[in-house]
């Protein structure tokens, strides 16, 4: 399994509708500095049929630093951006999760991110 890229949505965006990838390349980056922008204010960002881009905020915590457990770590208090499909892609999720379960164990990952 590959990551998607910008790059990638660009060319099969560019390929599919006939327009110069540059025009594609500004349209992405407008769209997703506009998301970028609404979370920053803390406002949510609903794609119907897709899913919803919220902040959370993680609470304070103290960790442990396995080399000296002794010691504790604290860890501030931070926000986070979650995601939460839509009803579509969880539908699409489910029927394809079959397929998606092969291609993991198929790529000896244990999650799709994993791949980095």
């Amino acid at each position: 399994m590959e990551n998607l890229t910008k790059r990638d949505l660009v060319v099969r965006i560019s390929n599919e509708t006939n327009l110069v990838q540059q025009d594609v390349l500004k349209v992405i980056q407008l769209t997703l500095d506009h998301v970028k922008e609404s979370l920053l204010k803390g406002d949510a960002v609903q794609l119907r049929n897709f899913g919803v881009f919220e902040i959370k905020i993680r609470k304070a915590r103290v960790g442990r630093n396995p080399n000296k457990p002794e010691t504790d770590v604290p860890i501030p208090a931070r926000a986070v951006v979650k995601f939460k499909a839509g009803k579509e892609m969880k539908a699409e999720l489910i029927r394809s999760s079959a397929k998606l379960a092969a291609a993991i164990s198929a790529s000896g990952t244990t999650s799709p991110s994993a791949e980095s």
